[in-house]
């Protein structure tokens, strides 16, 4: 658990300058470090107005935890600068790897679940906490193939967690995803993952592919109701702060607001009991 409490959006320039004006305000933001390390100038001061006026959680792209290459630790510096400059205390990542050669793919590829790779991200968790001074927080991944794997994918999670002493997003679209290509039950992960690991959760939308028959994890499309119901199923046994994370074809921000209000009932209906 960390000390940030109800809902949240991630924040995109796409309505940055809009949230200035708007009667909107989420109870905290995320924001991805690589898409504002470098920001227009245009961004700039709404930027800061966003984040110094609300809790925010940094959620990056590229740090290529499972990758085999060595760490990149000069962008990981990069990133702690970030996030000092902006107050951002939480730090969380992908459990995947996006570089190989030296290169930068950008793309979240599945590492294999075995053994080795358990202790292989444990040790470079530890390279990158001993970097950015805080806890990593690593996420759930989707994945349509995973080579070499001798594990289920929530016996992994797990196992990394408790090695690395990583904290856990919890990303239910992500397990609602998985869960119908690779036939598990959802709610049997559920079940399954270690809740005190688990720092925040994610909510976001995907669509059904015809040609492979599989769900992909566009996060450009509206929540599902299938999602929102493991949502809900989730948060009775997991009490965390949760957020929407819309990366494509984003709408306006009016739109956005209105699927936050619907998270919110969801939330408070749990609560309520």
């Amino acid at each position: 658990m960390i000390n940030i409490e109800g809902c949240g959006l991630g924040l995109r320039s796409d309505f940055l300058l809009d949230v200035k004006k708007s009667n909107f305000q989420p109870d905290w933001w995320e924001v991805t470090p690589e898409n504002w390390m470098h920001m227009p100038k245009l961004f700039e001061k709404a930027f800061e107005e966003a984040v110094f006026s609300r809790p925010t959680i940094a959620h990056g792209l590229s740090l290529s935890i499972g990758s085999v290459d060595k760490l990149n630790r000069k962008f990981v510096k990069q990133v702690k600068e970030f996030l000092d400059r902006y107050n951002i205390e939480y730090y969380s990542e992908h459990l995947s790897f996006s570089s190989f050669d030296g290169k930068q793919s950008y793309e979240l590829l599945p590492v294999p679940m075995t053994k080795k790779m358990v202790n292989h991200i444990s040790d470079r968790v530890k390279e990158v906490e001993d970097i950015i001074q805080r806890n990593l927080i690593l996420e759930n991944a989707t994945y349509y193939y995973v080579p070499y794997s001798e594990m289920r994918e929530v016996d992994f999670i797990n196992e990394v967690l408790e090695k690395s002493g990583a904290k856990m997003l919890l990303d239910v679209n992500n397990v609602f995803v998985n869960s119908v290509n690779h036939t598990f039950k959802a709610r049997k992960f559920i079940d399954e993952i270690d809740k005190s690991k688990v720092a925040y959760m994610h909510m976001a939308g995907h669509f059904h592919d015809e040609d492979s028959n599989m769900k992909i994890d566009s996060h450009g499309m509206p929540i599902n109701s299938g999602t929102w119901k493991l949502l809900e199923y989730t948060l009775k046994q997991i009490n965390a702060p949760v957020m929407i994370e819309r990366d494509n074809n984003i709408p306006p921000l009016e739109t956005l607001a209105d699927e936050y209000k619907q998270m919110k009932k969801i939330v408070k209906r749990v609560q309520n009991g």
